[in-house]
């Protein structure tokens, strides 16, 4: 009941502190629901959501299509279940910024990068909350040593997700060796390892890379 509760508050809440910025995004409603919108509760979000499996855990979002009650709410919710060492990897989000909330769990290393190239990293604890501005590069790494359980929410029904590293690798060979500063040979190779995911999914790191609940800093 507990944690119900505090998903519902972390929802409205959200809706309060991003109803300033809906109208960027999404353009304003002009009924109060929309006719597709048949109820306003949606049930188990992991089991009929749109989820996603990988190494690091699960992803389980909701948009219009899963949820017709959020038609022309301009939101998106999506909740995390991430293993330790596990990360939901760089992306960014075209067209909405995002405010994540830690339910419990972690901790989280989360952060962005802005447009001049300065990180802005932080330890989130459970309660804490961060917000991604809209278009910047973001990620999320679980640093401790228990499954993290968290929510983000989007402020439109269609945010776009861009997996920046998958991306990079799209680019012709050339290109990519160039802007990574490596030959054509690697590339490749990590072509071959790294496909781009839509939406990216969450992956754990490789052996030596991360040990749960060590190293938990902004600049690891």
């Amino acid at each position: 009941m507990v944690h119900g509760m505090v998903v519902f508050v972390f929802i409205y809440s959200t809706c309060m502190v991003l109803v300033q910025r809906v109208d960027a995004a999404d353009p304003d409603p002009l009924v109060d629901f929309s006719a597709n919108a048949t109820t306003p509760v949606f049930r188990n979000i992991f089991a009929n959501g749109d989820v996603t499996t990988g190494s690091g855990g699960v992803r389980a979002a909701l948009d219009i299509g899963k949820f017709p009650g959020l038609t022309s709410e301009g939101l998106t919710v999506v909740q995390f279940k991430m293993v330790p060492c596990g990360e939901n990897v760089p992306h960014t989000h075209p067209r909405a910024t995002e405010l994540l909330s830690l339910i419990n769990g972690g901790p989280l290393q989360a952060g962005f990068i802005d447009t001049k190239g300065e990180t802005h990293i932080n330890i989130l604890y459970p309660g804490d909350l961060i917000v991604f501005p809209r278009g910047l590069l973001h990620f999320e790494v679980n640093v401790g040593t228990e499954t993290a359980f968290y929510i983000s929410a989007l402020n439109s029904q269609n945010p776009g997700t861009l997996d920046a590293a998958g991306a990079v690798l799209q680019l012709p060979e050339r290109a990519a060796a160039i802007a990574l500063n490596i030959d054509i040979a690697a590339v490749r190779a990590l072509k071959s390892q790294r496909p781009y995911n839509e939406p990216p999914t969450l992956e754990a790191a490789k052996p030596g890379v991360c040990v749960p609940g060590q190293f938990i800093t902004t600049d690891v």
